[in-house]
């Protein structure tokens, strides 16, 4: 399934992150990432404490790639409605819903305060993010003066979280795109809206 140029830790961190994201944390038995990896018996705890350190590996590894992704969409181009309107389209996996997301139902995770934290880290950058780009779009003119740059992120990380779950719940990502469109519509700048 891996490259052969994958180091062992390295297969045994994706097929972690994978099977996280499927599975969640109870249903992620070494034995799973031992067989998804491809890695010998014992080589888990030759390269991590156990169970919880190879965890806390792919869900820090999980957590920086979706801030990057973030990223890389909010600091392009364009105004802040449409590098916020640019994130909120960009191409997901909407059926699979967030793997960082999907962390917050699963009671091992928030019930361990080292596991929890790289999701409570990347969800509280992610709407500090946003915010500034509202406050951004709010000095230019583009929003509104009484939005709060806070409300609205918190606004927009629950838009793509729960369209997630209506998505995966209905099995069509259809419940998705129209919390975004409709989202999208109260945020238009108001010249936008007549259109």
């Amino acid at each position: 399934m891996y490259s052969g140029f994958m180091s062992t830790p390295e297969r045994l961190i994706e097929s972690t992150r994978e099977l996280l994201w499927e599975r969640g944390y109870v249903g992620t038995s070494p034995k799973a990432i031992l067989e998804r990896s491809g890695a010998g018996q014992g080589s888990m705890y030759h390269h991590f404490k156990g169970k919880p350190d190879l965890a806390l590996a792919a869900i820090r590894r999980t957590a920086q790639e979706m801030r990057a992704a973030a990223e890389g969409v909010l600091s392009g181009p364009g105004t802040p409605y449409e590098r916020v309107e640019a994130y909120l389209r960009r191409e997901r996996d909407v059926l699979r819903g967030c793997p960082v997301g999907r962390l917050t139902m699963d009671p091992d995770v928030i019930a361990d305060d080292a596991l929890r934290a790289p999701v409570d880290e990347t969800l509280d950058w992610l709407r500090a993010r946003l915010a500034q780009i509202v406050e951004e779009g709010k000095e230019r003119g583009e929003f509104a003066p009484s939005l709060d740059g806070g409300e609205i992120a918190a606004a927009v990380v629950a838009t793509v979280q729960g369209g997630y779950v209506l998505a995966r719940a209905s099995g069509s990502p259809t419940a998705f795109d129209a919390a975004v469109r409709g989202l999208l519509a109260l945020l238009a700048p108001p010249e936008d809206r007549t259109r």
